[in-house]
């Protein structure tokens, strides 16, 4: 299996972009995730304040407001090269010069709003494939995205679910997303909303992959496909169903309440982290990189001589 060479900066959001617009609220979304550094994490990842980053907006309704946080929070980093995609429909997605920003640019960040409006606008398209090679091949290439643009990161995507009604069969919608991570799904605003019971119906109708559940103002950075790494103030929450005996998931009509099993969660603070092909939770992920570091270093030397 292949192992990607960039990296994935997937975000649970902080206020939603553009929903508080539209439900009339006086206030506009600060991107207050900023403040905590996960912003700037994805520019120290990609290389500096001075490299290109593209921001997609296409998942938001209003994605000229979006747009100018997203402006102004990375001219607060200091970044000098910000440009947004104002992509709104797949008739858009092959304009050769959006193409050729994606294809120059060192990251891209993908806005919140509605993950659907992700999957249904880039899925078969060259601007996807693009970006799909560029993750597969190029070390200091990253993707982020925040709320929706995180949970389109995944093969396997949640594109509804109420939350309150999360534990009947049925109640959660799946589709495919944008496939950047293989055997995983994320949710975003994890806690805030109460999201527990629909990524666990995600993980018990699809046991093979580890559910993501994002709080907001938190962030989990992804190397190699694999080791995750959990960023700012709150929590991440792994689910693992990889070990889930009895399930009636299968048996049961719709509307009816789950039963599973050995259901494993993890949680995830800042510096924590976990890999997924392994399904091993790491304490310290900075000391794991670390040891692995010394490992490869010695191996090299006695190889060496």
């Amino acid at each position: 299996m292949e192992i990607p060479r960039g990296k994935l900066l997937a975000i649970g959001g902080a206020e939603d972009k553009g929903v508080d617009l539209e439900k009339g609220k006086i206030e506009r979304n600060n991107l207050n995730f900023f403040e905590l550094g996960i912003l700037k994490r994805l520019v120290q990842e990609a290389g500096g304040t001075h490299k290109q980053i593209e921001v997609i907006t296409t998942a938001s309704m209003t994605p000229v407001d979006v747009g100018e946080n997203y402006l102004h929070a990375f001219g607060k980093i200091g970044c000098t090269n910000v440009s947004v995609i104002p992509i709104r429909n797949r008739s858009e997605v092959a304009n050769p010069d959006y193409l050729d920003r994606i294809r120059n640019c060192d990251a891209v960040m993908f806005s919140g709003g509605n993950q659907l409006r992700l999957s249904a606008t880039f899925g078969g398209t060259e601007f996807l494939t693009i970006l799909t090679n560029r993750l597969m091949d190029e070390r200091d290439f990253i993707i982020g995205g925040t709320s929706a643009g995180a949970m389109a990161m995944s093969n396997t995507m949640i594109y509804e679910g109420n939350a309150s009604s999360a534990h009947l069969k049925g109640e959660v919608k799946l589709t495919t997303g944008l496939a950047f991570m293989k055997d995983v799904v994320f949710d975003s605003h994890f806690e805030k909303r109460g999201r527990f019971g629909r990524l666990a119906q995600a993980i018990i109708s699809n046991p093979s992959t580890v559910g993501i559940g994002l709080g907001e103002d938190t962030g989990m950075l992804i190397r190699e496909g694999n080791i995750m790494e959990a960023v700012g103030s709150g929590l991440v929450i792994i689910i693992d169903g990889h070990d889930i005996g009895f399930s009636n998931i299968a048996d049961i009509p719709d509307g009816n309440p789950l039963s599973a099993e050995n259901l494993k969660v993890h949680f995830c603070a800042k510096g924590s982290g976990y890999l997924v092909s392994e399904r091993k939770f790491i304490p310290d992920m900075a000391e794991y990189l670390a040891k692995i570091k010394s490992a490869e270093s010695e191996h090299k030397s006695s190889k060496g001589h």
